[in-house]
């Protein structure tokens, strides 16, 4: 039996109090504090966080952020590009910030604060349910008040990105955000998740993004997580696909002191097809975790999971993939695939595929590889007239390369390979480093 830490008290009255509480809601933060209360940070002893332990956030305190002024980062975020644009300061929804006045008939992005401060009741069945997930998913079900709600309607094909910048700028505070992406049937679009911050934050990002493709959607929906690399980021995201809708993943981490996010993607009718699709850098002595689930609840879906991470320095990489093939789930396609690249003798990578199967025909495999640069390949290179700075980070590019090439969006994926080039850190002492 756990407490509940002194700091979450301010937020508990600030969510207590804000406009429009339903009495639905009340209850649900009330039984999802009581849980994170019971159960405390997730530490090693469990087993889905064997190697990502939060017992030391135990010693951890955050405020309320006072300020949301944040008009520079965001700027640096969009940089000129095409898209309807929904910005999130320190927790909370900035119109100021925001480009959502050319929304196209059928798609509705919405703040959720609003939302609920109207009594909205396209929220009580969708907010979530309080065992879910593991306990910074009841804390985040507990505090969170604002956050994006995108739903676009039967057929409606949206023909820009859907972008969602969450900034923190304030140090030593916390934001809780929740997220919702529904498409209905036949519906195509694209969601793409921002998250940074200045550099001297030191802080908390909680966050839940739930998503729903009803029959025949198709959505692409990109994380891309660049915080300070002093901060916390903790994300889940779960997905619940109809009959042969279509879900891209792709999850970019390149920021943060420990950063973890979760995805679980449920097949409740047959052909679908999901894809997570990930990449991440480590430096330092960051601590960066991926923690996949594929449930195959219905035959002939498919489901394709490659993840690559690159760790330098001190730096920890973690993965861990399930896939959980049901009985009856016959047909089931399955892949799993996890490459780790180090660039130092400390560097470490835990990599964990499961597949748990209870059905017989399917065609299912998982694999995973950690490896260094071999000096027969920097040598190749240097002798077609790279140096040795060039050619290590050419090596590290083209490790990275088949994770950027799965996103489609040429403009995306020019955003992400950006964010991977900015952060290449060969030099000539890479490989000895301690």
């Amino acid at each position: 039996m756990t407490s509940l830490p002194t700091w979450v008290n301010p937020f508990v009255e600030q969510a207590a109090h804000q406009a429009g509480a339903a009495a639905w809601l009340t209850e649900l933060r009330q039984q999802a504090l009581a849980r994170f209360s019971s159960e405390g940070w997730p530490t090693s002893r469990l087993e889905a966080w064997r190697h990502t332990s939060l017992a030391s956030m135990e010693k951890s305190t955050y405020q309320l952020a006072a300020t949301h002024d944040a008009a520079e980062l965001f700027a640096s975020c969009k940089n000129s590009e095409d898209g309807y644009w929904m910005a999130f300061v320190n927790g909370q929804f900035n119109a100021d910030l925001s480009n959502l006045d050319a929304v196209p008939a059928g798609v509705s992005i919405e703040s959720v604060a609003a939302m609920l401060a109207s009594n909205d009741s396209r929220l009580q069945d969708i907010f979530g349910q309080v065992q879910a997930g593991f306990s910074p998913e009841a804390l985040n079900l507990a505090l969170a008040q604002d956050g994006a709600f995108v739903r676009v309607n039967r057929a409606v094909v949206v023909d820009k990105p859907i972008h969602l910048v969450f900034i923190n700028t304030e140090t030593q505070s916390a934001s809780f955000t929740r997220n919702f992406v529904a498409l209905e049937a036949g519906a195509h679009a694209t969601v793409v998740e921002h998250y940074l911050s200045g550099d001297d934050f030191v802080g908390l990002t909680n966050a839940v993004t739930r998503v729903w493709t009803d029959r025949d959607a198709n959505l692409t929906h990109l994380k891309l997580q660049n915080q300070s690399e002093k901060s916390v980021h903790l994300a889940a995201i779960d997905v619940e696909q109809e009959h042969a809708s279509h879900y891209e993943s792709h999850s970019l981490s390149f920021g943060a002191q420990l950063a973890r996010t979760g995805i679980q993607a449920q097949f409740n009718g047959e052909r679908c097809h999901a894809l997570l699709n990930g990449l991440y850098y480590v430096n330092d002595r960051r601590h960066v975790d991926h923690f996949t689930q594929i449930l195959h609840n219905q035959p002939n879906c498919t489901s394709h999971e490659y993840y690559r991470g690159i760790m330098a320095d001190r730096g920890r990489g973690v993965f861990s993939g399930r896939i959980v093939v049901a009985k009856g789930a016959d047909g089931t396609d399955a892949i799993q695939r996890s490459d780790s690249l180090l660039l130092s003798k400390m560097a470490r990578a835990d990599t964990r595929p499961e597949l748990e199967i209870y059905a017989d025909d399917v065609k299912c495999a998982h694999g995973a590889t950690v490896g260094q640069i071999e000096e027969e390949s920097l040598f190749y290179l240097r002798s077609r007239g790279l140096d040795r700075k060039d050619a290590f980070d050419l090596l590290i590019y083209a490790f990275a390369a088949e994770v950027l090439e799965r996103i489609k969006s040429d403009s995306l994926r020019a955003r992400a390979a950006k964010g991977i080039q900015s952060l290449l850190p060969g030099n000539e002492n890479a490989l000895e480093q301690n």
